[in-house]
Parts: C-alpha cells; sequence; structure tokens
C-alpha cells in the first residue's frame, strides 16, 4: 500500500502510467529470474476519479502475484504450527548476510531468525515509491514542464564518459538498452562486466545519475537545515537499499579541485542569467539555480551473493556461510529508475512548498508569476541546452 497527500487537484495519472512504471523498475541485463514471474498488480483505491486527481490522498496497492505461496509463513494471523512445519519457506533463517539488515535487525526487533527482517527490509518495497514517484512526476511535467531521467553512468568498474546526459526524448533509447547506458560502447562493456561477475558467483554495484529539466530557481532553502534542496535529495536517495553515497554534480571531485575551478561562473546571455559551467548540479545555497540538476548515487554490490560469505549460525555460534535467496547479479539500472522517483518527490514536495496551489491550474499560475517577477527584475535563467 503506497499513499501520497498534498497533491493539487486535477493531475493527470492512470492506472496505465503505473504499471508502465513499475514495468521499468524490472528492466535491467543482470537481474534473476524472479522478475519473470512476480507480476505487480496494480489498484488505484482513492483520491483519483477518471484519470485525474481530486485534492486528497492518493492511495494505491500493489499486489504480488507471489503472494499466494506465502500467505501462511507471512500470516498477519497465527497459523497452526502443524501447517507451518511441512513448508521449506518457514525454515528458520539463522545464518545472516553479511551487507544486509538481517543480524542488526535481529539484534535490534529481538528476532531468533531474519525472515521477519529481510522480508520488510527487501527492495520488493520500492514497487510503492516507483508508483507514488510516477504520480509526482506528471505532476511536475504537467504543473512546470520539468522532466527528470535516469541513467547508468558506472556499472562495477566501467564508467560512462562525462558529460554525456540524456534528456526526456531519450527515456525510450535509454530504457531499451540492456544496462540503462545511454552511451552504447560503454553499455557493451557494461554487459561483459554483469556476465563475468555471474560467471565467478558474484554481484556488481554501480552508479546512477538523475537529471533534471526544466527547474525553476529558488526550489529549497538557504534558511533551514532541513529544507536544503540537496540535503533532501540526498536524504531521499540515501534511503533507498544498497545506496552507499550521493552527490550533487561533480560532487566528490570538486573536493580535489582548486576554487577557481569548482565554481559555475555566472554569465549573461540572450535569454537571461546563464552559467559557464555546470559542475554545481544545478543547486547553490541548498536551493536550486534553474540549471540543469544533476544527482548520482552509488549502489554497492547486492549482498546476496551466490558464492556465499563467512557468518555466524546464530543458533549455534557456529561459523556458518550465508543463506542465499534468490537475487540479481546487478540491480543498477533498475536502481536509478527507483532514484528517480525519489528525485520526482522531493522535487514535488518543494515544488508545492514555493508555489502552493489546490488545483492544478492554480499552482501554474502562481509558479508563472513567480517566473514573470523575476524576469521584471531581470533575473531570469537562460534555459540549459
Amino acid at each position: 500500500m503506497a499513499t501520497l497527500e498534498g497533491l493539487p487537484a486535477h493531475v493527470r495519472v492512470t492506472s496505465a502510467d503505473l504499471i508502465e512504471a513499475l514495468a521499468r523498475r524490472r528492466l535491467g541485463f543482470g537481474r534473476g529470474a524472479r522478475m519473470k514471474f512476480e507480476a505487480d498488480a496494480v489498484t488505484i483505491l482513492g483520491g483519483i476519479r477518471h484519470g485525474e486527481t481530486q485534492g486528497g490522498p492518493i492511495a494505491i496497492q500493489i499486489g504480488n502475484t507471489e503472494w499466494p505461496k506465502w500467505q501462511s509463513v507471512m500470516s498477519a494471523d497465527p497459523v497452526d504450527p502443524d501447517e507451518l512445519a511441512g513448508q521449506a519457506r518457514n525454515v528458520a533463517l539463522t545464518r545472516p548476510r553479511p551487507g544486509h539488515a538481517d543480524l542488526v535487525g535481529m539484534q535490534k526487533y529481538d528476532f531468533e531468525e531474519a525472515r521477519p527482517i529481510l522480508e520488510r527490509a527487501s527492495a520488493r518495497e520500492t514497487a510503492a515509491r516507483v508508483a507514488l514517484g510516477r504520480v509526482a512526476s506528471n505532476f511536475l511535467r504537467q504543473a512546470f514542464g520539468v522532466t527528470l531521467l535516469s541513467h547508468v553512468v558506472e556499472l562495477g568498474t566501467i564508467a560512462a564518459p562525462a558529460g554525456v546526459i540524456p534528456t526526456y526524448a531519450d527515456l525510450a533509447a535509454v530504457d531499451d538498452d540492456p544496462v540503462r547506458c545511454f552511451d552504447k560502447p560503454t553499455s557493451a562493456a557494461m554487459i561483459a562486466e554483469v556476465e563475468a561477475a555471474q560467471a565467478a558467483g558474484d554481484t556488481l554495484g554501480g552508479v546512477v545519475e538523475v537529471a533534471v529539466w526544466g527547474l525553476p530557481p529558488g526550489l529549497g532553502s538557504h534558511v533551514h537545515w532541513d529544507r536544503r534542496l540537496d540535503a533532501q535529495l540526498a536524504g531521499a536517495l540515501m534511503g533507498i537499499q544498497a545506496i552507499k553515497g550521493v552527490e550533487l554534480g561533480d560532487g566528490f571531485a570538486l573536493a580535489r579541485s582548486r576554487g577557481s575551478a569548482a565554481h559555475d561562473e555566472i554569465v549573461p546571455g540572450p535569454g537571461g542569467i546563464s552559467r559557464a559551467s555546470g559542475r554545481s548540479g544545478g543547486t547553490e545555497g541548498g536551493m536550486s539555480t534553474g540549471e540543469l540538476l544533476r544527482v548520482r548515487a552509488a549502489m554497492k554490490p547486492i549482498s546476496t551473493i551466490p558464492r556465499a560469505l563467512r557468518t555466524v549460525d546464530v543458533a549455534t555460534g557456529e561459523a556458518a556461510v550465508a543463506h542465499h535467496q534468490r537475487s540479481d547479479v546487478c540491480a543498477v539500472p533498475a536502481a536509478g529508475v527507483v532514484a528517480e522517483a525519489m528525485v520526482a518527490l522531493v522535487l514535488t514536495n518543494a515544488s508545492l512548498e514555493k508555489f502552493g496551489g489546490d488545483s492544478l491550474g492554480e499552482t501554474r499560475r502562481n509558479y508563472e508569476a513567480y517566473l514573470k517577477r523575476v524576469a521584471e527584475r531581470g533575473l531570469q535563467v537562460q534555459p540549459p541546452t
């Protein structure tokens, strides 16, 4: 179940939009067999009528077609122990996986085995984020003309050339690529990297980038630490399973630069103020600049590894190898789709904080009035190309 509150009325969204978004979450070379048989069953429960939001909370249910197989093992109500005893799915998982929530979750919540932990810690819950993220993306596009797209820029040891950034018009090309990389030669090398890891019984991580086009300046805040746009983006992306690092623009590379080469100089242009570079990633002082926003997230390799890692069987205290659930070799391409959703949700919240409005038309009018005032002061931003 996923809920979204605070969106204005008259945003156009349908079940087909959500199904399309969830299908993108399954993309990517290196995904496991479960992607072929775990289908998402989408039901809009409230907040949308005849393809438009109504201004109230939006509720979406995403069912898993595999649920009947787990209904007794994960039942909310007590189940006869004799019924559970003969089910392989109910075997206690006492060999926690390094890199997963298993052991720490057992310690924190006082469980004797990892099943209650791993089922909730699973990236399966990102289905809810992707569904709500599509609603947010529709709002951003319809209210402001803002578009966003993710792509894979690093996978294992392979990195795409810097500065090759797709636009929303390239969505189909990116999604059609097996690893969702916009650079074809790099994509081929990434596929080979996945195949090598699979042959070795190992897993791979990587880096995804979300590019956002058309943002106005001034989203976020320089006077509230918790409303800084870059801080909100970093927190949202770090909240995705297996993400271990986030950077805006050139991020960590800026720390290795001198100041004269690190900042985006402000220059006049025929359509308004522009920047000579985009190193900051479209934010300054915790606010959007109106330039292209770029944010990257680094995903560690999946912790469920066929060549199981060392652990301790907590039932005996003896050395053991970690239990192995079916898993992917690489989920980086799908992580980009989840990152897109989280960025869309953060930007939607920041936009509504700035412009408000109970209907899409009201929000749009507030936005246009703001841009008009900025232009009257000669501070309009020349759109990036």
